[in-house]
């Protein structure tokens, strides 16, 4: 795995929802946090505050998941997180209206150059804290057992597939019994980080048939949209017929299709999920504490998944206020920690990240400081 520096940006937006507590993580990581284990806050300094953040739906069952463990390591701390999108995430971060942002796409060009208002010359930082399969999710009753090629998935999500007894679908199938029902595709209505790393997947594997850039507002007219993870699911479950895309950690009882990588169809895990993001580099020439993956989604190798997320926490290095600065630096130490890691995976069937991004992620969190 290379270690370099990049970030991107998603839009956000104002609105707050909904609001997770969390009790914000055990240390104030005076001195460098290890992070190395997340059970380091019962000798550190106890902290009270609040601290703000909103963005990606789909690290919100991984947060929920941080609070758990974190409330019995700083009670006096609260975290309010609005799973808002990872666009509206950024938008708010980036507009001053929140202390960090959820983000599953890293900042754009654009996005950096509004950081660097909100944040100073000290920068951002942008952390892979949360790696996860995006399942490619259907309702087809009587199909259990789905292996879509990516030239048959974007055929799909651009409508020159129709129905699920196409020809490309049976073979893909050949022993399955296909129905002829209509195929309803469900994409995201928002700003969505899983539909950049969902159509980056598309433009790289399948080129020929999805000839649109990544892009995390869905590009394509037709079909049936649904705002955030939630309501992706819940349009396909409701939609006999209906295929779309969401964290597997919230795909419930729909369909996960097997995606084919080099010869072979491979389910959506936390293994293979990590597997790729190991196998891949991180984006040169940002901050020195940006680190954006560019995610190798063409390996052929069967043990990688590679229609995977890398969910990102955004902050500033410096903070005006002390105790903002402290209380966030306290948050993430727990968030990359071994504990954390495992209370994510707990909660949302996340990948724990590799011991080389914890160290990573760990000089970012050590270099958060006050600017007062």
């Amino acid at each position: 795995m290379k270690l370099s520096t990049k970030t991107r940006a998603v839009t956000l937006s104002a609105a707050f929802a909904s609001t997770l507590a969390l009790a914000a993580c055990g240390a104030s990581n005076e001195g460098g946090n290890s992070g190395s284990t997340g059970a380091a806050g019962d000798s550190q300094e106890q902290l009270s505050g609040t601290l703000v953040g909103a963005g990606s739906s789909a690290q919100q069952a991984a947060m929920q998941g941080w609070t758990a463990g974190f409330s019995s390591l700083q009670p006096d701390v609260t975290v309010n997180y609005d799973p808002v999108g990872s666009g509206g995430g950024r938008e708010q971060f980036l507009a001053g209206g929140t202390d960090f942002a959820g983000s599953d796409a890293a900042l754009s060009e654009d996005e950096l150059s509004q950081a660097e208002e909100r944040c100073g010359s000290d920068g951002v930082f942008e952390l892979p804290d949360y790696i996860s399969a995006i399942a490619v999710v259907y309702n087809l009753p009587g199909v259990e057992d789905l292996n879509l090629s990516p030239t048959t998935l974007a055929s799909i999500f651009t409508g020159a597939i129709t129905t699920w007894d196409d020809p490309a679908i049976a073979a893909d199938n050949p022993d399955a019994s296909l129905p002829s029902t209509s195929i309803t595709p469900v994409h995201r209505a928002d700003d969505s980080g899983t539909t950049k790393n969902f159509t980056d997947y598309l433009a790289q594997t399948a080129p020929d048939v999805w000839t649109n850039e990544a892009d995390g507002e869905w590009p394509l007219s037709g079909g049936e949209a649904a705002n955030q993870t939630s309501g992706m699911v819940s349009a396909v479950q409701a939609g006999e017929g209906a295929i779309g895309y969401a964290d597997e950690s919230q795909a419930g009882d729909l369909g996960i299709a097997n995606i084919g990588v080099g010869g072979e169809f491979v389910a959506p895990s936390p293994e293979a999920a990590a597997a790729v993001v190991e196998g891949s580099d991180v984006q040169s020439g940002r901050g020195e504490y940006d680190f954006a993956y560019d995610i190798n989604r063409t390996t052929d190798n069967p043990d990688e998944y590679p229609i995977v997320l890398v969910s990102y926490h955004i902050g500033c290095i410096s903070y005006d206020d002390a105790t903002q600065a402290d209380l966030l630096k306290a948050f993430l130490g727990y968030v990359i920690s071994e504990d954390g890691q495992q209370a994510a995976a707990d909660a949302a069937g996340s990948a724990p990240i590799s011991d080389g991004l914890r160290e990573q992620a760990q000089t970012a969190v050590d270099a958060i400081t006050s600017g007062s």
